[in-house]
């Protein structure tokens, strides 16, 4: 049977799915690229608003380091949800895993399952679960499991559902007001958990999304006659050997040993117990200190060999590469939103929430929000940093019209996910473990934002009229 014949066998969206992954790699740059597009833009629009050359270029230079430290717990969001699903015993719950779906499409929707169900915890071990587990059942010599919508499934947990959990950027910012720019903090106050991701509507539309993008990712799976296997692209899937060498050296003998993982771990857990004993859980899980701290040591623990634990690290490290040049940037653009003014002493930032004050009323702005950061997110494919652009206007908009504050931080959330469908800047750690590039499964995830663009705006509008408005709350 020939690739044509056998396309003609599959299901609608399946030919539709092949048809746009035919079409799909040229058309990406490299997301730096969109990063420094955006520095160039937003300082002509200083520029063009009156705003002096010299202030202009102090704001871009004071800003460009003014968020290390959350560009660091972004950092350490990856690592540690690396180091996690790497360990030995995750991977033998991975192996367990993989033996569960009894079909080829059964297989799909598992993974799309599995990772979204796991983003909401953190987004960094979706990825490198998500990819892990494609590779277990690619090994599985009794199914043919189409290796790219197998991917592309795994990536769903960053297109559909991670913004909606513990590891939403936006949310976490909102939540810690050490983590916030100084200029940010009176316009939004400080919203913690309860009022963004623990919300029943938030709630409600991560269980939406995660129903809806399972039904689509198994209604698009290829059949088994057209599927592409990992072997079919000349991939080999089977599992890296996770064995170290044995010490040769005296000094070598604690890389080796657990003793130094026991004592840690105490040290860890005693912490930890104290940490969520005094406060509400939701509250400690939001610090992302806390969280970072949580899943670092988990890591360690599950290593159980610090030296196991020294080489998961080393293979983290590369896939944060993104995170660490282009988070800087993203911190000098909204300097220059916020803090290049001109001589009426007015900034970029001010112009855009008095347009979006003067387009909008309470109702209609949740869903003209969700359209400018999804269409914003095509072009800056960060969630932390992307809100630091958007917040300044767009939550003093919200505040002059009266929407819920920890809603809009929710509307950002669920629009600027949608994007990452088809953006390769978070794909990469993935497509590094699947040893797939991005055109190879771009096509099914696009298909995904078709059906979810529509749904999501939708819920962002309806819900926003259940949730009252109440002004910023400052520290303290």
């Amino acid at each position: 049977m020939t690739p044509d014949t056998s396309r003609q066998e599959d299901k609608t969206l399946a030919r539709w799915a092949l048809r746009f992954t035919d079409w799909a790699e040229k058309w990406f740059p490299d997301a730096f690229v969109f990063v420094a597009v955006a520095v160039v833009i937003v300082a002509a629009a200083a520029l063009l608003n009156g705003a002096p050359v010299q202030s202009v270029t102090k704001s871009f230079g004071d800003g460009f380091w003014s968020l290390i430290p959350f560009t660091m717990q972004m950092v350490f969001v990856t690592i540690g949800g690396y180091v996690v699903a790497t360990s030995a015993p995750v991977q033998a719950l991975i192996e367990r895993c993989a033996v569960v779906p009894k079909s080829e499409r059964a297989a799909i929707g598992f993974v799309a399952l599995v990772t979204m169900l796991t983003s909401l915890l953190s987004w960094g071990l979706s990825l490198i679960f998500g990819g892990l587990l494609v590779r277990a059942l690619a090994r599985r010599a009794d199914l043919r499991v189409d290796y790219r919508a197998a991917g592309a499934a795994a990536y769903l947990g960053l297109g559909a559902t991670w913004a909606m959990g513990l590891s939403s950027s936006a949310a976490q910012l909102q939540a810690n007001p050490k983590s916030l720019p100084p200029s940010l903090l009176p316009i939004t106050g400080v919203i913690p958990f309860s009022e963004t991701i623990f919300l029943w509507q938030s709630m409600l539309i991560a269980l939406v999304l995660v129903v809806i993008s399972t039904v689509i990712a198994v209604a698009s799976a290829p059949s088994r006659e057209s599927a592409v296997t990992a072997q079919d692209l000349g991939i080999d899937p089977t599992p890296e050997s996770t064995d170290v060498e044995p010490p040769r050296q005296p000094g070598e003998w604690l890389e080796h040993a657990p003793v130094l993982t026991l004592l840690i771990g105490a040290l860890a857990a005693g912490w930890l117990i104290q940490e969520f004993g005094r406060q509400d859980w939701k509250i400690a899980i939001s610090n992302l200190n806390t969280y970072n701290f949580l899943f670092l040591m988990l890591g360690f623990v599950l290593h159980w060999r610090p030296k196991r634990f020294l080489r998961a690290l080393g293979k983290a490290v590369p896939a944060t590469s993104g995170i660490l040049i282009q988070f800087p940037f993203y911190a000098a653009i909204a300097a220059i939103l916020t803090g290049a003014k001109n001589t009426g002493g007015t900034s970029v930032a001010d112009v855009i929430t008095h347009a979006f004050v003067s387009l909008n009323t309470a109702g209609s702005f949740p869903l003209s929000m969700g359209v400018y950061s999804a269409v914003l997110g095509f072009f800056i494919p960060s969630g932390g940093g992307k809100w630091l652009l958007e917040a300044p206007y767009v939550m003093q908009a919200a505040n002059e019209l009266k929407v819920h504050l920890g809603w809009a931080v929710q509307v950002y959330n669920a629009a600027e996910a949608l994007p990452n469908l088809i953006n390769p800047f978070f794909m990469l750690p993935l497509l590094g473990i699947l040893g797939l590039k991005a055109r190879d499964i771009v096509g099914f995830s696009f298909l995904q934002l078709i059906f979810h663009l529509p749904v999501v705006l939708f819920l962002l509008w309806a819900l926003a009229f259940t949730l009252p408005y109440h002004p910023p709350v400052l520290p303290g």
